[in-house]
């Protein structure tokens, strides 16, 4: 590693090489931090002094050596080759002094060497009186006992000998140290030399030359405080793999631990466990020793790099730490960091990870505070602590009434993740209900997620149980069996009872409105009733307000249905671009959760939203989001939403391939048996409509009909059944059932007024004599306008131009294809533009079509296949990609058709150019 910001120390240690050779003995002491570098910088100034000429004895103290007698010195005798005979004595003075002390440790008694000292240094001042000598002893906090005396007694002696001693140790020496330190201040002769961690500055300039951008210098250095050991590992990781590892930086973190001593170690292994939580008194206690101590050995830890402000600076460092106890020490050490937070007061969150880390519910107090934190979690949104907070406390001895109740919050705290893993849960969590261990709102919330998953018969099973225990009951559980009831009725038909509250205001409801019942199942009864009577209109300010507050009702567990509810009855009541902007809103929000079930649901309700304003590129990015979030089995019945969404989409795409594979999914029987059942059927409805298969098409409208009218969701606005059922009798051929299915519509209240009758009305037009289909098709396309469907607009449209030109208004109708091309291209429908071509080509060919010919005529192939391109719509830049020429070309070949056709811009090419059988364009 190369050296930076050490140009200063290499100064400093060169003049006391100077002064040496001039028989001024020196010593040096490096201190610094752990891994500042120290090793590398006596390292590189040895090798500078060897090439003067310089004779260099080293040794590196270890802390497994510290108990070898005269290891540092052994070293030093055997590192470089000797004068025979002055070696041979050092050998020999060294093993005398070995022999001695192992004989006085075994009597019991200090050794007495001061005969062995004396030899050992008046042989070194003989050899420095041959050659210059350089003593370098690296990491002096491990040196072992005897080696210290005798470096010590030497260096007394230095003072006209040409001998330089530099000496590395960390900044706090260790307690064995400090008289050691103590008598080398007193050296006249004695110089210290401060090691630091390299500034940002320096981070810098050692990744340029390791081929690093400097910009990476604040992240670096923040994450090692400047220790070049640390940077060097963590250099090497972002060459790897662009971030830190385990086994590289990780290991230097663990390399810079171990250096030090044992009882910095386990501050340091402390300060992993709590991660920054607790007091320097529970820390002391944590790590056994004092807080002065503690305070001392986080100094020291912070000067090295390996923490700020009190926590790892970077979480690998951290993990390497814990990583590196042994599976009993962790445990231990988890056990006792809980019982020190709980006792000093920590919030619940703290305290319930360590427990969870260690498995301990021994405490008496664990279950409760497990319990407390779980709840946190939830409206933190750290669902997976919530899950293990429960699953621990469910391991706890309790009564039965009590693990039911853990075990079903358990449950929901699972379905935020993970749906399908969270239906483990069901079985146990039916059979507590049924032995009347739960209570009535974990009961509503089993019966929910029994029917998620499609368990319909165990639900109804479960109703019927619940509807026979609440009569007589306090009022409260039986406003919420009611509350249950209407959310049925939108969502689950099937299995609701079929008596309903007479219709009255939300807010003076009894049945909508009590005071201690569950906020958020409250509100997606009274938004399930308003839509499943056809009355969205009347809910859109209980729906805005249900999205506006649904960080306040997290904790219910009715929060997202309601605001999908509440969606639903934005979209119903024509205002889906308000429902988009809610939406969004949702989803933004979402985005930092870590609840996978809020983001597939919103995401699938944004798809819906997209296809109603024919953003089909958008409802089917969204469609696909969703269903990636989730597993297909986590999705249950809901699938059909996102399902339904996706294929409509792609058909009306023109993506039939794609549409055709996702009608290949397997879908849940029960899906049918619930709302989500009818997007799905209505998508593949369309699907077969587009290909041509119009039986089928026909067939899945007619039972999109006969669901919708068999649960009483005929005005609910869900899926426009009859619409598309009448454009398949037509498609047929069947005018006369087509007709009546269209004024049937047209006789419904419907909600979603603007969408449902353009579409009555188009469908009308078609249905109509000539002179009548004007009217109904401005009327129609002025409701699209007003829904915002683009994709709707389109297809009145393209009903407007033929139309124009059957009346011979050429101009009119020209102006109406060129928007009806630029909204099928805007919503990606190449179905319809498809049918615009081909309507510009059958149409320019009838009834006036030789209006413009013989300006036509005079164009040349190349001028024609221009403008041909340019009478649809399509740019400069997109002709010429598609015909291979410049932009400049096709400007040339536009002025020059303008001249002969004596027009001034393309809005008034004749659309008689797309009768040229030119080649066919295929859109991108």
């Amino acid at each position: 590693m190369e050296l930076v910001e050490r140009d200063e120390q290499l100064r400093v240690l060169e003049l006391l090489l100077n002064e040496t050779l001039v028989r001024k003995g020196q010593v040096a002491l490096l201190d610094g931090p752990a891994a500042s570098g120290k090793t590398e910088l006596l390292r590189v100034f040895a090798e500078r002094a060897q090439k003067s000429g310089v004779l260099f004895l080293s040794a590196s103290c270890s802390r497994s050596e510290r108990a070898l007698p005269f290891g540092v010195i052994s070293q030093l005798v055997h590192s470089a080759v000797l004068p025979v005979d002055l070696q041979a004595r050092l050998v020999r003075l060294v093993d005398e002094g070995v022999a001695e002390a192992l004989a006085a440790r075994s009597r019991g008694e200090p050794a007495e060497l001061g005969q062995v000292f004396h030899g050992i240094s008046l042989a070194l001042l003989e050899l420095a009186a041959l050659d210059p000598l350089l003593i370098g002893v690296d990491d002096l906090r491990q040196v072992d006992t005897l080696s210290l005396q005798c470096l010590l007694y030497l260096i007394r002696r230095l003072r006209s000998a040409r001998i330089l001693a530099v000496l590395t140790d960390d900044i706090d020496p260790a307690p064995a140290q400090r008289p050691f330190g103590g008598e080398l201040l007193r050296q006249p002769h004695f110089r210290r030399i401060r090691v630091a961690p390299l500034s940002e500055a320096g981070v810098a300039g050692l990744l340029a030359r390791g081929d690093l951008p400097a910009r990476l210098a604040p992240e670096f250095h923040a994450a090692t405080g400047g220790n070049p050991l640390l940077l060097a590992s963590l250099a090497e990781d972002h060459r790897e793999v662009g971030t830190a590892r385990p086994e590289g930086y990780g290991l230097a973190v663990l390399s810079c631990l171990h250096r030090g001593d044992l009882v910095r170690t386990r501050v340091a292994r402390a300060v992993a466990v709590l991660g920054g939580q607790g007091s320097p008194e529970v820390l002391a206690a944590l790590a056994v020793t004092d807080p002065d101590v503690v305070r001392q050995s986080c100094a020291a830890l912070t000067a090295a790099g390996l923490l700020g402000d009190g926590v790892f600076r970077h979480p690998v460092g951290r993990q390497a730490v814990l990583d590196d106890l042994g599976p009993d020490d962790r445990i231990d050490l988890h056990r006792r960091a809980a019982r020190l937070l709980h006792e000093q007061g920590a919030l619940a969150l703290t305290v319930a990870g360590h427990l969870i880390e260690a498995a301990d519910v021994e405490p008496p107090w664990a279950v409760t505070v497990l319990l407390e934190a779980a709840e946190q979690a939830l409206l933190s949104d750290r669902m997976e602590l919530a899950a293990d907070s429960l699953r621990l406390a469910h391991r706890a001895s309790l009564g039965e009434a009590d693990r039911a109740a853990i075990r079903a919050r358990l449950a929901y705290a699972e379905w935020q993740v993970n749906p399908a893993a969270a239906a483990e849960h069901l079985d146990p969590l039916v059979a507590a209900m049924r032995a009347d261990q739960l209570n009535r709102r974990d009961c509503m919330v089993l019966i929910r997620q029994l029917l998620w998953h499609g368990r319909a018969d165990e639900a109804k099973d479960l109703l019927d149980r619940l509807r026979g225990s609440v009569a007589g009951q306090h009022p409260e559980a039986a406003a919420e069996l009611r509350h249950t009831e209407l959310w049925l009725t939108s969502v689950h038909p099937p299995l609701a009872r079929r008596s309903r509250p007479p219709v009255r205001q939300p807010g003076a409801d009894p049945a909508l409105v009590t005071p201690k019942a569950d906020p958020g199942l409250q509100s997606t009864a009274m938004l399930a009733d308003m839509l499943a009577r056809g009355r969205s209109h009347e809910a859109l300010d209980r729906a805005e307000l249900v999205l506006r507050d649904i960080d306040l009702n997290r904790s219910t567990s009715w929060a997202e249905e309601s605001a999908m509810l509440a969606l639903l009855v934005l979209i119903s009541a024509g205002q889906a671009k308000s429902a988009a902007e809610w939406c969004d809103r949702l989803l933004g929000a979402a985005e930092g959760r870590r609840a996978p079930v809020w983001r597939a649901m919103f995401a699938s309700a944004r798809a819906t939203i997209a296809v109603r304003q024919g953003e089909l590129a958008a409802a089917a990015e969204y469609a696909e989001v969703a269903l990636n979030q989730l597993a297909r089995k986590s999705w249950g019945v809901a699938i059909g939403l996102p399902l339904g969404s996706l294929i409509l989409a792609k058909t009306r795409m023109g993506r039939f391939e794609e549409a055709a594979q996702l009608l290949t999914y397997t879908v849940p029987d029960a899906m049918f048996g619930s709302r989500y059942g009818l997007p799905y059927l209505y998508a593949r409805g369309n699907y077969y409509l587009a290909t041509n298969h119009h039986h089928a098409a026909l067939a899945d409208f007619l039972s999109c009909g006969e669901l919708m009218q068999g649960w009483r969701l005929e005005v609910s606005g869900l899926v426009p059944w009859r619409t598309s059922a009448a454009e398949a009798w037509l498609r047929l051929g069947n005018l006369e059932q087509a007709r009546l299915l269209v004024h049937d519509q047209l006789a419904q209240p419907g909600t979603d007024g603007f969408r449902t009758r353009g579409a009555s009305l188009r469908l009308l037009a078609a249905l109509s004599p000539s002179p009548r289909r004007l009217s109904l098709l401005t009327e129609a396309l002025e409701l699209f306008e007003s829904a915002g469907d683009c994709y709707e607009q389109a297809r009145v449209l393209v009903d407007l131009s033929r139309v124009h030109y059957e009346a011979d208004d050429k101009r009119r109708a020209r102006k109406v294809f060129r928007r009806a091309w630029h909204l099928a291209k805007v919503c990606d429908a190449q179905p319809l533009c498809a049918d615009l071509l081909s309507a510009s080509s059958d149409l320019s060919t009838g009834a006036g079509a030789g209006e413009d010919s013989a300006g036509i005529t005079s164009l040349t192939s190349s001028e024609r296949r221009v403008a041909a391109l340019a009478v649809i719509g399509y740019t400069n830049r997109e002709i010429a990609g598609k015909l291979h020429i410049t932009a400049s070309t096709v400007e040339q070949h536009l002025t020059r058709v303008y001249r002969k056709l004596n027009v001034k811009r393309r809005n008034d090419l004749p659309l008689d150019l797309r009768a040229e059988p030119a080649p066919r364009i295929r859109l991108a």
